[in-house]
């Protein structure tokens, strides 16, 4: 059961204002919306006076949150990406009192979708089939995809601005000169709910990329190899670039370790970065200031991500939201040594 502390919390007011309102107090004096919004606040998490002080405190399923899981454990907890996304999502929940659970993870052989039902909202890693979609918001009609890079029709999504950032860093590099640009990325995975493949799609790094080139007229020099997004694919993707009857004078990569593949393709070959070729790339983990040269890379926040979408569930919850939100977290070209002007 949801207590006075918990309303006021998420009301954004002081528990004894809440206290006052859902009493009458006819002397005390507050703003109509911050009243309402205590009232709309307590039926929504199913506050009774008459359970004022219970025994034991109870567990009230609507300020829980259920975080559905893409990956394995070994992934979501040694990739920075992942850890700090999940990072912000529990700080941003013990701010506002609100319970984190993972009832499963969508590669699970025994998952039951039915007991989302029971949560006050729920965050969905990655995307999903149009009909898991549809039977998934049958059940909580609270739910939020993040780290979505597309579109998803009546869906709350938070995503990062991939597009953006893509032609963000093609404007970089053909202001330095730069126009035989090459992409590598992999493709975009969309799940059944059995946690099986039911498409793959164009990632928007490389979408962007081929409008950009395209926007350019630069289709001459458009290659896009696509891999599985290791280290290794990669590797071999980087051997192939070299291989090209016109060799490019940059590449974007869609994540940094599949930098480090391409770094090492390079370095066998004796090509040297970035007096020969430009490197750019996806995610800026630490390591990056230590490779040599330093890797350009896009910061991306995971962890406001995370924050982010914990407040839209929080508010999901408490508030009489009308239309499906799609908020985009913005992030941060950082530039080191590893791209130059073209010579």
């Amino acid at each position: 059961m949801a207590s006075i502390r918990d309303i006021a919390r998420i009301a954004g007011v002081s528990p004894a204002s809440v206290s006052r309102i859902l009493n009458n107090d006819p002397t005390f004096r507050i703003n109509e919306a911050s009243r309402a919004r205590v009232i709309e606040t307590a039926k929504r998490l199913h506050y009774s006076k008459s359970q004022k002080y219970p025994g034991p405190k109870q567990t009230d399923n609507q300020l829980s949150i259920a975080l559905i899981m893409r990956y394995n454990k070994s992934r979501e907890i040694t990739d920075p990406y992942f850890l700090n996304l999940h990072k912000g999502i529990n700080e941003e929940a013990k701010k506002w009192h609100l319970r984190i659970e993972q009832p499963f993870r969508i590669e699970d052989d025994d998952k039951n979708w039915a007991d989302l039902a029971k949560f006050g909202a729920v965050l969905i890693e990655g995307e999903m089939t149009p009909a898991a979609i549809k039977q998934i918001q049958s059940i909580n009609p609270h739910i939020i995809f993040i780290d979505v890079n597309t579109n998803i029709h009546n869906c709350n999504i938070v995503r990062n601005d991939f597009v953006e950032e893509t032609s963000h860093i093609l404007d970089t590099l053909y202001n330095l000169g730069h126009k035989n640009i090459v992409y590598i990325g992999g493709k975009s995975l969309v799940l059944d709910l059995d946690g099986k493949i039911g498409s793959e799609k164009n990632d928007l790094r490389e979408l962007t990329y081929l409008s950009w080139m395209k926007l350019h007229n630069l289709d001459q020099y458009c290659h896009s190899f696509i891999t599985d997004w290791s280290t290794d694919s990669a590797f071999e993707a980087g051997k192939k670039i070299l291989k090209l009857q016109q060799r490019p004078t940059a590449v974007v990569v869609g994540s940094d370790p599949m930098a480090l593949g391409v770094y090492k393709a390079f370095s066998d070959e004796g090509v040297k970065i970035p007096d020969d070729i430009s490197v750019v790339s996806f995610d800026d983990v630490d390591i990056n200031r230590f490779l040599t040269p330093t890797l350009s890379s896009v910061y991306m926040n995971t962890e406001e991500m995370g924050k982010t979408a914990v407040r839209l569930a929080k508010d999901l919850i408490t508030e009489d939201i009308q239309i499906p939100l799609t908020i985009t977290c913005h992030s941060q070209l950082n530039i080191r040594d590893s791209i130059s002007k073209r010579k």
